[in-house]
């Protein structure tokens, strides 16, 4: 390690990356699979009403928005307007629960991380969007850190260790277009 005056240069200390030690490469899978439970029984509970977000009698099958009770209560945010707008529209329900459920299966199962990435981080910035002003923190909340493993989790290939990442990549679909990865 080069010194400058007696001293190491931080230039010089040895970089690892996150994906090259078996120890990261397990703690990047199970944050894979637990965000993507966090999205999968989010859909689970708001289609079922399973009882702990969503009551049975509001459930997505029983003719409740998944979307309406978060949305109308932004009304007095800074974008409340926008967001309660769109509160209870079949087709953002739809998006909505379409991406909790694509999300989660993609995590879980370690394939398609890219897209799962993007979609799932968009999802997770409107939702932070539709609660400012925050109430706890001048700007960061667990949205944007979900938002954040997220985009680590496509950029070290989590899907590879516990998941059918590796094998998802060999396709001759992902190799043609390698955004599926």
């Amino acid at each position: 390690m080069a010194t400058i005056n007696g001293r190491h240069s931080l230039s010089d200390l040895p970089v690892m990356d996150a994906s090259s030690s078996r120890g990261a490469g397990y703690v990047w899978a199970l944050a894979r699979i637990a965000l993507g439970w966090v999205f999968l029984w989010a859909f689970l509970d708001k289609t079922f009403g399973l009882g702990f977000s969503t009551p049975a009698g509001r459930a997505w099958i029983e003719g409740g928005s998944p979307t309406a009770g978060f949305l109308k209560g932004t009304g007095e945010n800074a974008l409340g307007g926008f967001f309660s707008g769109l509160a209870g529209q079949a087709w953002v329900d739809w998006l909505f629960m379409i991406g909790l459920l694509g999300v989660g299966v993609a995590l879980i199962l370690g394939a398609g991380l890219r897209i799962a990435a993007v979609a799932g981080g968009l999802m997770l910035v409107l939702m932070w969007a539709a609660e400012l002003p925050l109430t706890t923190n001048p700007f960061m909340d667990e949205h944007l850190v979900y938002a954040i493993v997220l985009a680590g989790l496509a950029l070290v290939s989590a899907g590879d260790t516990l998941g059918i990442g590796r094998w998802w990549g060999a396709t001759p679909l992902v190799r043609k277009y390698p955004v599926l990865k």
